[in-house]
């Protein structure tokens, strides 16, 4: 029989990389990785469910599922609750909105947010009585002739209302337009 030795590997110079048939160096583990306590299941391995744990595992008295927790939330109508940094975003946008596109802005994000946050709802409810009682505001002024040197100033004023109506917003304050209808509570 011919006894056939595979050839010893040679040093490599610095920088290439190993030959082919040579083997891997060994693969440095770390020492730092948490271990279960002891007596502790072991944490399942790859494809594997873990056990169940025996009813009361970890818990201290009185600290177990109480009556009442665990339900589900009751759902609001079109959602949830939104953060208050939400908030006083789409209040701002409804005051700054109907600058652009009259009433209309301030009546979608009414009817979208008005259950959900209050502070929403008032400053929505705030934005769109003014935003309509503008609008009856440029008709009156469109109708009459001397109106019609009226309304840019109506308009200049109403610019710096909504922006000081938006600047209360996001400053988490509430804010009425003076000289506005109530139509809206």
């Amino acid at each position: 029989m011919d006894d056939q030795q595979a050839p010893a590997p040679q040093d490599q110079p610095a920088g290439q990389p190993p030959h082919p048939g040579a083997p891997l160096p060994p693969q440095d583990t770390p020492q730092d990785t948490p271990r279960p306590p002891y007596g502790a299941p072991a944490p399942p391995g790859y494809g594997q469910t873990a056990p169940p744990l025996p009813p009361g595992y970890g818990q201290h008295p009185g600290y177990g599922p109480q009556p009442g927790y665990g339900r589900s939330p009751v759902p609001y109508p079109g959602g949830g609750p939104i953060s208050p940094s939400d908030a006083r975003m789409w209040s701002i946008l409804a005051h700054l909105g109907g600058t652009f596109l009259s009433f209309l802005v301030p009546l979608v994000i009414f009817l979208v947010f008005k259950d959900r946050d209050l502070f929403v709802r008032r400053h929505s409810a705030a934005a769109l009585n003014f935003h309509i009682t503008l609008a009856i505001a440029y008709i009156v002024l469109a109708i009459t002739v001397i109106g019609l040197l009226l309304i840019p100033f109506l308009w200049v004023a109403s610019l710096v209302l909504t922006i000081l109506a938006a600047i209360a917003a996001s400053d988490g304050r509430a804010y009425q337009y003076p000289m506005s209808l109530t139509l809206l509570p």
